[in-house]
């Protein structure tokens, strides 16, 4: 491997960063979802719908998001929408009813709608193929530290301020970041002046990607013939155009499963701490470490299920997609069974994180593989919308089923749900990586 500079790496670090403050903000929602349910009077379908309005305007944002990013470059899309974010979660705190809560919600979804697409564009413009899955789970690993380092900070911050004060000083660090992101980054690493030729090189070579391509026999002898079956390795021609994006199967069925998954964790950082306080009975900084637990095990599967893929499968995508579909249903079935014990509950949180994790960062990964690097924000935007449908009507549904029944029929339903999604990865192909 060539020397040089290893500045594509801060710019991961500042992506991390950045998307660990929007999921921030996911998380805090869940702590203070009671406290914002007592004081409105509102029922468990409507405090549903904050996160659920929120995700609804990601979604309905995202492929106009993808559109922009693909005409103006996301160094100033991405400062912009940071600024929207930091101005949104600041106004919540200032809410005096639940309308306000919506608005304030909603103008989030469009704002984290655009840093989304700004930060896989920046991936996959600044990372060569052999390091986009490694890259992505950190990306989406550094998304779930959020929730992992937020619900107790955040207990702290409602115990001495209220509701109101962790919405209002967790702004600050966004606005924090539209600055740093606007000063250091740009659009693509040949506009940067951090980086070397050698850097640029690794980025860029077409050679370096023939090195990695699975179909070479290096890569085969890593991966037994049968996984290669069941997951349907096949050449697949890039995407390159607009309407190609939507006419491919494999593009589509991913979305569908995007859709299944993402629901499913979302449930978890809307509903997890009214889980453990209202039907465990746990003490409310009982609750919040344990919630921690849950995301801690997410961050561990993101980062080793990027590694996994580039390293031990060949960059194929689907295996960890699909084994993490399977045993987050297993690991949900096991919650409806677990006996109200801190420790147990502890450990089986841990591993539906991980359990989840494992394929997570895959969803997004795997249209890399599909499409040129000037096509993938708009594959990544209908993937995206997707996953912000998911995002938006499952924590709904959740909370209708709660109003009606209890958190074993939740759990059926995500079970059957993580099910659904694997179904739908056995339909899409595997596509051997082709150089660029």
């Amino acid at each position: 491997m060539p020397r040089g500079t290893s500045f594509r790496w801060v710019i991961l670090a500042l992506v991390c960063f950045i998307y660990m403050l929007v999921a921030a903000d996911r998380a805090n929602l869940g702590v203070a979802l009671p406290a914002m349910k007592a004081e409105f009077h509102i029922s468990n379908a409507e405090a549903g719908l904050f996160a659920t309005l929120m995700f609804i305007c990601f979604a309905a944002s995202q492929i106009p998001s993808s559109i922009l990013v693909r005409r103006f470059e996301p160094r100033y899309l991405m400062a912009l929408g940071l600024v929207v974010a930091a101005i949104a979660s600041y106004m919540i705190g200032t809410s005096v009813g639940p309308s306000d809560v919506k608005i304030y919600r909603s103008l989030l979804g469009i704002a984290e709608a655009m840093i989304s697409v700004c930060s896989m564009t920046a991936i996959n413009q600044w990372f060569s193929v052999r390091e986009r899955g490694t890259a992505t789970g950190f990306y989406w690993g550094a998304s779930k530290l959020g929730p992992v380092l937020c619900p107790p900070l955040a207990v702290v911050i409602m115990q001495a301020f209220g509701w109101r004060g962790i919405f209002q000083i967790f702004a600050v660090p966004v606005l924090g970041a539209a600055i740093v992101w606007y000063l250091f980054m740009r659009s693509r690493p040949e506009d940067s002046r951090f980086v070397s030729a050698a850097e640029l090189a690794l980025i860029r070579d077409p050679q370096v990607h023939k090195e990695v391509r699975p179909g070479k026999h290096k890569q085969r002898s890593q991966v037994p013939a049968w996984l290669d079956r069941v997951i349907r390795l096949k050449r697949v021609p890039l995407i390159d155009t607009f309407g190609g994006v939507f006419r491919s199967w494999n593009l589509i069925g991913n979305t569908f499963a995007t859709v299944f998954m993402i629901g499913i964790f979302n449930v978890f950082l809307a509903w997890i701490p009214s889980y453990l306080l209202n039907a465990k009975h746990f003490a409310l900084g009982t609750a919040g470490l344990l919630s921690s637990t849950l995301f801690a095990g997410a961050v561990a599967g993101n980062f080793a299920g990027g590694w996994i893929s580039d390293s031990l499968l060949g960059l194929r995508r689907k295996p960890l997609m699909m084994f993490g579909a399977l045993f987050t249903a297993a690991a949900i079935i096991c919650l409806i069974y677990s006996p109200p014990s801190v420790t147990f509950t502890g450990a089986l949180l841990l591993f539906a994180g991980f359990a989840v994790g494992l394929g997570y960062p895959h969803f997004t990964t795997y249209p890399m593989s599909l499409t040129t690097r000037e096509i993938y924000p708009i594959a990544y935007g209908i993937c995206s919308t997707g996953a912000a449908l998911g995002a938006a009507c499952f924590p709904f549904i959740a909370g209708v089923i709660l109003d009606s029944s209890s958190w074993d029929h939740v759990f059926v339903f995500l079970s059957l749900s993580s099910l659904i999604c694997l179904a739908f990865l056995a339909t899409i192909a595997e596509p051997v990586v082709s150089e660029e």
